[in-house]
């Protein structure tokens, strides 16, 4: 113990900053996952198929959809970025699942494959659905 002190006295960090580091790794890591939790639980069940519309607030003012799609790419992006950072080894969180969620608020060409490539990876599809089952919704389907 004496030794851990001593090395963060050298690097210019008190306990209270170590506990406040700690704490903030794991609130983050449980909103990451509560996050992604409510969103993959309240999909619909053919999100990932190519018979689901995307449209996004076709039915309102031009001014407000392009304020809420310029809104939902700049969250997109920022989702993707700390999707990739969780994905590094050692930062706790759901960076896969993060990053398509980020990818599913992106607008740009390809997307639809590139999320049913991520999607369905065994692994990834196998949690999915085993989530939303718990939950008590039906399994996603895809292409």
């Amino acid at each position: 113990m004496d030794w851990l002190t001593r090395h963060l006295d050298s690097w210019g960090l008190t306990w209270w900053q170590v506990l406040a580091g700690v704490l903030i790794s794991v609130i983050t890591f449980v909103a990451s996952i509560a996050v992604v939790t409510f969103v993959l639980v309240k999909l619909p069940p053919n999100y990932f198929h190519s018979s689901h519309e995307r449209d996004f607030l076709v039915d309102r003012h031009r001014a407000l959809r392009w304020t809420g799609i310029i809104a939902k790419n700049l969250f997109g992006l920022v989702l993707v970025f700390f999707g990739v950072v969780m994905s590094l080894p050692g930062v706790p969180g759901q960076g896969v699942l993060t990053i398509l969620l980020g990818i599913m608020l992106l607008d740009f060409p390809g997307k639809r494959n590139l999320e049913t490539k991520l999607v369905g990876r065994p692994k990834v599809f196998r949690m999915i659905n085993r989530l939303r089952e718990k939950f008590g919704k039906p399994p996603l389907f895809l292409d």
